[in-house]
């Protein structure tokens, strides 16, 4: 079939602007078939109904109006009867559509414009999700562009098929861009938002330090080098911990390459930005050791229900330790996860001091000894009352200067002390209105039913509604510090896993769970951790 001047014009109009676009061609030739519908409905009026199809192929159009079959006509220009719609269609059925041909049309001036405007729109629409599909899937890479307008701080990116958006707080502080600079980033982000889909770049996240290590370390890509973790003060320093799946080949080498080249080309890209990296280890005690660099470090003491780590450094090391403006300690505490309190030889020895003192005069005013006695028993490491009256006789026998008589005596003064403060408890409980029901919690004593009276829990069914978080406290990261918040139990040395086992029995015994339930879900999870080891054996 020869084809028109007219309608080969539409063929390559749209094939012209799909190439430039980047879309489909189709999508041009629906856009296209949607103007005329509505240039259409224009001219046959707007209530009616129009089909447009545009042929592929040959670029032949065709029009049809649309009609409802209906049992009761209301509107003749959409809708037609059931007797004249068999007259036209024998088979036709109530709701069917039936048509009929309309001549071509010629587009006036208005006409052309509009649907002009809902080419372009359809188009634009097009070509928005195009880019949303191609870069979707790209989060996590790193991209090069060049700027193409800074605005109010925010460096606008062209990508050549896009747009892209580095918002000011996600710049290295004191770098600047002009026109035409170019540019390379991180894909935190990218968003379906009502003016289109956003990408979202950045300079300053962690990962995108990780993407430059891949690129300019070959064992990172190759997988033979696991980078673990990071920390950043962007601009300023940075702290990567890195491991090793070969023992022949040293992961803070490899990264450093011959003579720092690997390292510098990083830095490089960073503006200057200072890294430190560092072996990682499984042991959080050496991790934070390494993590707190270049200062020397004495002692670590580990509290691993609310992860914190205390470390004690010489005098002389504590600003170095410490870093400008925090710096070190913080880049460290990002680095292993923990937070971190850093003492000085001098203060740690002061609050031992302090904790000995106390202790003595506990088991002084407790236990009615004198103080020789209450001091050789805080110096034997007995740290509590309940420590004293619950260890083996044996224990506090063998303190030289005592013996079997002395340590019965004293562990039978010690368990009288405790009972009578558990019995005052007790009635303290009993007046803030906490029913007896809760002792058939496992775990809980008179003195933790105090502390929930205090926050208002009284019933059992008050209790499973609370969750892990609100007995054991709970950590937030606020403008880069960790913030640890905490739980009615903060005075108790319960464990996250603890809490959770109460909460569950309640929740059983006021009947929002069954037993057999509990035990499907931890089965489960068993299987699901079994799977994870498997895996992580494999790889």
């Amino acid at each position: 079939m020869a084809v028109s001047a007219n309608r080969l014009e539409l063929l390559q109009i749209a094939d012209a602007v799909a190439r430039e676009k980047s879309i489909d061609r189709m999508i041009v030739i629906e856009a296209m078939q949607d103007a005329i519908q509505k240039a259409a409905r224009s001219r046959y009026g707007a209530e009616t109904e129009v089909k447009a199809e545009i042929n592929p192929t040959t670029g032949e159009l065709k029009m049809w109006r649309l009609l409802e079959v209906v049992e009761d006509v209301e509107e003749y220009s959409r809708q037609i009867s059931l007797e004249d719609a068999r007259n036209r269609n024998s088979a036709a059925q109530l709701g069917d559509y039936v048509t009929e041909s309309l001549p071509p049309i010629e587009f006036g001036r208005i006409a052309a414009q509009s649907a002009k405007q809902v080419i372009v729109q359809k188009v634009r629409d097009a070509e928005r999700e195009r880019m949303y599909e191609e870069y979707k899937d790209r989060i996590g890479e790193i991209i090069n562009g060049t700027v193409k307008r800074v605005e109010y701080g925010n460096v606008i990116v062209d990508l050549g098929r896009g747009e892209a958006i580095i918002r000011r707080d996600e710049l290295i502080p004191r770098e600047t861009f002009r026109y035409g600079d170019r540019v390379r980033a991180y894909i935190h982000d990218v968003r379906q938002e009502q003016r289109g889909p956003q990408i979202f770049l950045s300079r300053t996240h962690p990962q995108f330090m990780a993407k430059l290590f891949t690129q300019e370390v070959p064992e990172i890509y190759d997988g033979v080098i696991n980078i673990r973790s990071i920390a950043r003060d962007p601009g300023s320093r940075a702290k990567i911990a890195v491991t090793s799946n070969d023992s022949s080949i040293d992961p803070v080498g490899a990264c450093v390459g011959m003579r720092g080249s690997r390292v510098q080309a990083v830095v490089n890209e960073l503006q200057g930005e200072k890294i430190d990296i560092i072996p990682w280890t499984e042991n959080i005690a050496d991790l934070v050791v390494s993590a707190l660099q270049p200062a020397e470090v004495v002692k670590v003491v580990l509290d691993e229900q609310v992860e914190r780590v205390e470390v004690v450094v010489p005098d002389e090391q504590l600003s170095l330790a410490i870093g400008r403006r925090g710096q070190n300690v913080r880049l460290a505490s990002q680095l292993t996860g923990w937070d971190i309190d850093i003492l000085t030889e001098q203060e740690e020895s002061e609050r031992r001091q302090k904790e000995f003192t106390e202790r003595s005069d506990l088991f002084m005013n407790a236990m009615n000894v004198d103080e020789m006695v209450a001091q050789l028993l805080a110096s034997e490491g007995f740290a509590s009352l309940e420590e004293v009256a619950y260890v083996e006789p044996i224990e506090i026998s063998s303190i030289e200067g005592f013996d079997e008589e002395t340590a019965a005596e004293i562990q039978a003064r010690a368990a009288e002390f405790l009972e009578q403060a558990e019995r005052d408890r007790d009635e303290k409980r009993t007046e803030l209105g906490v029913q007896d029901e809760l002792y058939e919690i496992n775990g809980l004593n008179a003195a933790m039913l105090v502390a929930l009276g205090e926050d208002d829990v009284k019933t059992i069914e008050d209790f499973a509604g609370y969750t892990p978080d609100d007995l054991v406290g709970w950590k937030e990261r606020e403008n880069g510090e960790v913030k640890f918040y905490d739980g009615v139990f903060k005075d108790f040395p319960v464990s996250r896993e603890e809490a959770e086992d109460m909460i569950m029995s309640a929740r059983v015994k006021v009947g929002w769970i069954t037993q057999e339930e509990l035990d499907g879900d931890a089965e489960l999870e068993d299987q699901d951790a079994e799977a994870d080891d498997a895996e992580a054996q494999e790889e």
